[in-house]
């Protein structure tokens, strides 16, 4: 562990040493013969890695699927785990805590917002001091925790309120504060475990795999393929399983089987230590700070003219002109006033480089939130639309509200297996490419998608209104409306779709045109897009819902759905995904990829 640590913190002279390790084990076996012996045991070491013991990754006895089946196997524990709570989270709020479900659906949002931003901060940590490793081992600590605190405040709910004990529609129960404060203190502790876990553990699975492997190469876009096959097996489980507990046996159950499962993902993952390869960071300065000072440097030479500086790299006289001419405004951080005595913390044409790839993403990263807001409604208000339908699958079984999810699950789980052996091979000998089409193409044709799914969505929703007219149970809203629940089927099973093409295509693309060092923020910058949604989600639906209330009106979001209007804001979020899908088209056509194979 000492010459794992050791390899794991040291600068930029660790290259040179795996290499010099590497050739010192080559004349150990092979003496001064000839390169033809030389050949297998070179081809057998990953360069830039190196195994838990601190040697060089041996490529036939480490990474790839053997390693990923490990790291995959935590992410579906803990996509079974985060979706246990997420999933039903607004029936809790609105039953047990009894809250309204405007207000439920606010803090359902604000807690996902929160949950998906956080991994920048634990993909900070994990970049620049702890490493990925170590930071998924401390941060499944914490989610057990939490899961336990999450456990426990359901028993205390059970033990108070013996009235509301297993009826979820009784919104006169009112919880102590203790509970409440206890419950909410579990829920975003939560939230700020798997902000640790999550970016981490999928930028560990990637890691395993050698892009300078011809073999390895092709298994990157299926890994992304393949971990968001397995990882929804998980959500589905748990949506089929836990909502049933949860809302037919016991809440304290249903949040302590996650706990337990968490309990079981950390042994799963201690061990594949010894077959785990670990990425060697060749610059010894923190990736953040050397491509921060970029753009501080950049800043403070804004108005510097060319007669009063000097280049600090002199290459970049010659290379710069035949750069990207997109952000040349950063070409100056590499300039300097003649007196400079900064030379020693200079930047270099690579930390330009870098500063641009990530000035990049933005654009993408913009125009993908309409699709990010429209993700967070199937946790939501489609669940409070599908708990006034008639859900009984035989005379005296009914499914719960919330395990509707399942059916994007079921999509994805059926759509993934289509996508990566029958249309993938299809398109790749279309265009020649090796993932068939562009990581920015398959991300835009989800977006479509989406904003088909929510056409669909509000056309059901008029129908839902009609029926409860139809039948004179506007004002009995826990009437059940004689109008069965499959009729959301078509807008749950194409969000499945659409997240197989843009779900999957921005975690490869946040992976992949990220500095190598970056990558666990590269996938904390993919999650915050939809952290950024359910917040902004949160906003509209806090401002609709004051301004569509009042003076006797119902409101949008009306506690009784039967005189609610949530068709008008499916509109209203069709027609927000229609402009963010035009000024996405328009960025991506402008976008420079890092890696010329995936143009």
């Amino acid at each position: 562990m000492e010459n794992f640590e050791k390899y794991l913190k040291a600068p930029s002279p660790v290259s040179s040493t795996v290499v010099e390790r590497v050739n010192m084990t080559i004349t150990m076996v092979t003496g001064n013969n000839t390169s033809e012996a030389e050949t297998p045991l070179l081809n057998d070491v990953v360069r830039s890695s190196v195994g838990f013991n601190g040697f060089p990754a041996n490529r036939s006895k480490s990474g790839c699927w053997k390693s990923a089946s490990f790291i995959i196997g935590v992410e579906v524990a803990e996509r079974f785990a985060y979706y246990g709570i997420s999933s039903n989270l607004i029936s809790y709020l609105t039953g047990p805590l009894g809250q309204s479900t405007a207000t439920a659906a606010e803090n359902v949002n604000a807690w996902n917002g929160a949950a998906m931003l956080l991994p920048l901060l634990g993909a900070f940590i994990a970049d620049s001091f702890l490493g990925r490793y170590r930071t998924i081992i401390i941060a499944s600590l914490l989610y057990i925790l939490a899961l336990g605190f999450l456990s426990l405040s359901a028993a205390l709910h059970s033990f108070n309120s013996s009235d509301c004990k297993n009826d979820t529609s009784n919104s006169a129960c009112s919880p102590p504060l203790f509970e409440v404060m206890l419950f909410f203190f579990s829920l975003y502790l939560v939230a700020f475990a798997q902000g640790g876990h999550k970016p981490c553990v999928q930028a560990f699975g990637a890691d395993q795999i050698d892009e300078e492997d011809e073999k390895e190469c092709k298994a990157k876009s299926s890994f992304f393929n393949w971990w968001y096959f397995s990882m929804n097996g998980g959500i589905l489980v748990a949506l089929l399983v836990l909502n049933y507990i949860q809302e037919n046996l016991s809440w304290e159950l249903g949040f302590g089987i996650p706990c337990i499962v968490m309990c079981f993902a950390l042994i799963i993952f201690l061990l594949g230590s010894m077959t785990y390869r670990f990425r060697i960071n060749s610059n010894e300065r923190n990736p953040f700070v050397r491509i921060s000072q970029v753009f501080v440097k950049a800043a403070r030479n804004w108005q510097v003219t060319a007669p009063t500086v000097i280049s600090i790299d002199d290459e970049a006289i010659q290379i710069l002109p035949h750069e990207d001419s997109k952000f040349k405004f950063l070409d100056k951080a590499l300039l300097a006033p003649y007196s400079s005595e900064e030379n020693t913390n200079a930047c270099t044409l690579e930390d330009i480089k870098d500063a641009k790839a990530i000035l990049r993403l933005v654009p993408i990263w913009s125009t993908c939130l309409g699709y990010a807001i429209v993700f967070s409604q199937a946790s939501t208000l489609f669940t409070k639309q599908g708990a006034t339908m008639d859900r009984y699958i035989t005379p005296t079984f009914q499914i719960p509200a919330a395990s509707l999810q399942s059916l994007i699950s079921v999509s994805i789980v059926s759509f993934i297996p289509i996508y990566d052996r029958i249309l993938v091979p299809i398109s790749r000998a279309i265009t020649k490419k090796s993932s068939g089409i562009s990581m920015l193409q398959r991300i835009g044709f989800g977006i479509f998608l989406s904003f088909i799914s929510m056409v669909i969505a509000a056309l059901v929703e008029i129908k839902r209104l009609t029926t409860a007219t139809k039948y004179g149970l506007v004002d009995k809203p826990e009437a059940m409306i004689p109008m069965s629940v499959w009729w959301l089927a078509p807008q749950y099973l194409l969000f499945g779709i659409a997240d197989v093409f843009t779900m999957v295509g921005l975690q490869e693309f946040f992976y992949d045109q990220v500095p190598n060092e970056l990558k666990s923020i590269g996938l904390g910058l993919y999650l915050s897009i939809f952290g950024t949604g359910s917040f902004l989600s949160s906003f509209l639906i806090s401002v609709i819902e004051k301004g569509t209330s009042g003076h006797g009106r119902d409101s949008w979001f009306s506690n009784n759905l039967n005189r609610a209007h949530l068709d008008y804001f499916y509109w209203l979020l069709a027609g927000l995904t229609a402009v963010s899908m035009a000024t996405y088209v328009y960025s991506a056509k402008s976008y420079i990829y890092n890696k010329k194979g995936n143009v």
